[in-house]
C-alpha cells in the first residue's frame, strides 16, 4: 500500500487556514453537501450484475434524472459510483485509462483484482477527501468478481453488496433472496429490486433503473433496464403577467463607455 507524501497534520492546517482567510473576507466556506445513490451488485452463476439508479442530488435539488453511475473501466469490468459525482467519474476515467495503457502493453483484459489494487492505492493516497465510494465487479480468468472500495482505500471482497444512501433497504432484498450460483435472469431481478427498493425508501435515490451484465461472453448495459413509474405532466400553461412580483429595490448603473478605433496591419510575408 503506497503512502501519502503529505502527512495528514499538514492537510489539517492548510483547511484551517483556508477557512480562516474565507472568513474574513466576503466569501463564507462551503458546507458539505448530502448527496443520494443506490448501487448494488450480485455474483452470479454466469458472472456478475450491476445495478444503479439515475438521480443524481445537490442537497434537496435534483441536478440530473439520467445520471450514469455505472461506469466503464475495462472491456471485461464496469464500476458502480456514489458519492461525489465528479470524483467518481474522474477516478473511473483514470483508472481505466491506466488500464488500456497495460491491455495495449499485454495484448490481454486486466484481472479485476488488479483494478480493485490501484483503486485501493488511489483513494488511500488521498485520505479520504475523494468522495467515491465504488462497487467494482468483472469477469476474467479466474472468474466472477466484486470488490467494494471505499473513499479510504478500504477494500473487501463480497458475493453481493449494496451502497449509497438507499443502501439499507437495498440491503433487505439483498439479504432476503440471494443464494449462491443464481441464473443470470434470477440476478437480474433481484439486483433490479434491490434498487427499486432503494428508490421507494431514499429521496436521494430515484427516477430509472440501470442494469450492467458482464459475463465470459461480453457486457450487456441495459439503460434503462426499467424506467421511472412515477412520470408528472404538466396540468396547465403558468404565465405572469408583468408586475406579479414585486420589486423591492432599484438601482440603474451608468456605464461609460469608451469608442476604441481597431486597424488591421497586414503582415509582410514576401
Amino acid at each position: 500500500m503506497t503512502t501519502c507524501s503529505t502527512p495528514p497534520s499538514v492537510i489539517t492546517t492548510r483547511n484551517v487556514a483556508l477557512e480562516g482567510l474565507l472568513e474574513g473576507g466576503r466569501t463564507k466556506a462551503p458546507k458539505p453537501m448530502k448527496t443520494g445513490t443506490t448501487i448494488a451488485g450480485v455474483v452470479c452463476k454466469d458472472g456478475v450484475v450491476l445495478g444503479a439508479d439515475t438521480r443524481a442530488t445537490s442537497s434537496e435539488v435534483v441536478a440530473d434524472k439520467m445520471c450514469a453511475k455505472i461506469h466503464y473501466i475495462a472491456p471485461n469490468i464496469y464500476c458502480c459510483g456514489a458519492g461525489t459525482a465528479a470524483d467518481t467519474e474522474k477516478t473511473t476515467d483514470l483508472l481505466s485509462s491506466n488500464l488500456t495503457i497495460f491491455s495495449m502493453d499485454s495484448g490481454r483484459n486486466p484481472r479485476v483484482v488488479m483494478a480493485a489494487n490501484i483503486l485501493q492505492d488511489m483513494l488511500f493516497r488521498y485520505r479520504g477527501q475523494i468522495g467515491a465510494h465504488l462497487i467494482l465487479g468483472g469477469v476474467d480468468c479466474t472468474g466472477s468478481h466484486l470488490y467494494t472500495v471505499g473513499p479510504y482505500g478500504d477494500i473487501d471482497k463480497v458475493t453481493y453488496l449494496a451502497m449509497g444512501s438507499g443502501d439499507l433497504a437495498a440491503l433487505g432484498i439483498l439479504e432476503d433472496r440471494f443464494k449462491p450460483n443464481m441464473e443470470l435472469e434470477e440476478a437480474k431481478e433481484l439486483v433490479r429490486d434491490a434498487i427499486h427498493s432503494g428508490i421507494m425508501s431514499d429521496l436521494g435515490s430515484g427516477n430509472n433503473i440501470d442494469i450492467c451484465v458482464i459475463t465470459k461472453q461480453g457486457v450487456d448495459y441495459l439503460r434503462p433496464y426499467q424506467e421511472s413509474e412515477f412520470k408528472d405532466k404538466r396540468q396547465m400553461r403558468y404565465k405572469y403577467h408583468p408586475g406579479t412580483t414585486p420589486i423591492l429595490t432599484e438601482k440603474i448603473v451608468p456605464l461609460q463607455m469608451e469608442v476604441v478605433q481597431e486597424t488591421v496591419q497586414r503582415m509582410d510575408t514576401a
